[in-house]
């Protein structure tokens, strides 16, 4: 008879092979842990800096929007902080949970959420409340939602899943053209239903970039570039031309833009304002609070003119430490994308690049009048809850991503 504590011993796992679980987990029936156990790397750089720019972003919006909150019946000059403030601190609780999830688990809800996407986009335009002259906005009672935020972190998450299941098939012609319009299927959505061109031009650049990282070859790029920027000057010039006699709001952007002195009714005035408050401020600019741009001059500048009153308070000191803090999230995102541990990572984090770039090259393009407005807000510092939330929401991904990164002694 066998002795009783061979039976009684715990039974050890076997570890299987490198080899083995890497053909284990392309299995269909495999099943990835939802739960991230090794804590090798975390990019703590990451975090810090996205704390950084939300409280950042927290002062200069009470400073900015203190007074015309104070305008509004029954109004304190903490209501636009307070709001903000609540929605960020319960976002950035969300994205740190949001981080300890696999990526890959995350992805598998990819689809809906793009379809989701796509239907809040299009019942805007019926349901949607107008606001500024504009339907990007549904309402759930005192909660206010803008689905353009939704569709760009749909975007982010779904074509990097597109392209990875077409792997060595995106190599041929047809493949990347699929890809390209389920990118341009929301760009569009976005344009059409919610008139929202700025965004639309967002999605629309995450889709060529993350297309063209994926795609073995360089040629149809450049090529397509080349021609895409002669289609662009050639609408410029005819945009030009056509601002000399009415047109749509867009044709009257195009005027602003050549001479806002001249259409300070159509919108030139918000423009000059805001060169006055960059030009105001010097190097070191006239002190935290002190902008007098704000103070009714500048209407609403909480939202996409806020980098006109940080350089207006801060001057110019303080605009190059704001573009230096991008600068250091966005060589954040690019060192996760290139030590991703596979394509997918990669490209969820190469699209969160491309976004935030966009995002602040356009915003800060705007206020300097380098473009015609386009209403696009500065990431973590405008005023804006669905902005946010949604900003936290990529950042929590690009953190579960930098979790699966291992480096080799």
């Amino acid at each position: 008879m066998a002795n009783r504590s061979q039976h009684l011993r715990p039974v050890q796992k076997r570890r299987m092979p490198p080899g083995k679980a890497a053909a284990a987990r392309k299995r269909p029936g495999y099943v990835q842990k939802v739960f991230s156990t090794d804590r090798d790397y975390f990019d703590y750089n990451l975090l810090a800096i996205v704390i950084l720019l939300t409280c950042f972003g927290l002062v200069m919006l009470y400073s900015t929007s203190a007074y015309e909150a104070m305008l509004e019946p029954n109004g304190s000059d903490m209501t636009y902080f307070r709001k903000q403030a609540i929605i960020s601190i319960g976002a950035f609780i969300l994205a740190l949970i949001g981080s300890q999830i696999d990526y890959h688990f995350i992805a598998r809800f990819a689809v809906p959420i793009y379809w989701i996407a796509v239907f809040f986009l299009v019942i805007t335009k019926f349901i949607g409340r107008e606001v500024n002259g504009a339907k990007r906005w549904i309402y759930f009672g005192p909660i206010s939602f803008q689905p353009a935020e939704l569709a760009k972190l749909a975007v982010i998450l779904f074509l990097p899943v597109l392209i990875v299941k077409m792997g060595y098939k995106l190599r041929g012609f047809k493949p990347p053209l699929i890809v390209f319009g389920f990118g341009m299927l929301a760009s569009g959505c976005t344009y059409i239903f919610t008139e929202n061109l700025s965004t639309a031009v967002i999605i629309a650049g995450i889709t060529v970039v993350l297309i063209f990282i994926a795609h073995p070859k360089t040629a149809p790029f450049v090529i397509a570039g080349g021609v895409g920027a002669v289609l662009i000057g050639i609408l410029v010039v005819i945009l030009v031309n056509m601002a000399g006699s009415g047109g749509s709001f867009r044709i009257q952007r195009v005027k602003v833009w050549l001479d806002p002195e001249s259409y300070a009714s159509l919108g030139g005035y918000q423009v000059m304002q805001a060169l006055y408050a960059i030009g105001s401020g010097g190097f070191f600019g006239k002190g935290l609070g002190n902008s007098t741009q704000k103070l009714g001059a500048l209407p609403e500048a909480q939202n996409d003119m806020i980098f006109s009153i940080i350089c207006e308070e801060l001057g110019v000191f303080g605009a190059a430490l704001v573009i230096l803090m991008f600068v250091f999230m966005l060589y954040r995102l690019f060192f996760i994308a290139q030590n991703a541990p596979d394509l997918l990572g990669s490209l969820i984090a190469s699209g969160i690049f491309v976004h935030i770039a966009l995002q602040v090259v356009l915003n800060i393009a705007v206020v300097t009048n380098l473009i015609p407005t386009t209403g696009i807000t500065l990431p973590f510092v405008s005023y804006g809850g669905t902005s946010i939330l949604f900003l936290m929401a990529e950042m929590a991904l690009a953190l579960s991503v930098s979790r699966q990164i291992r480096f080799r002694s």
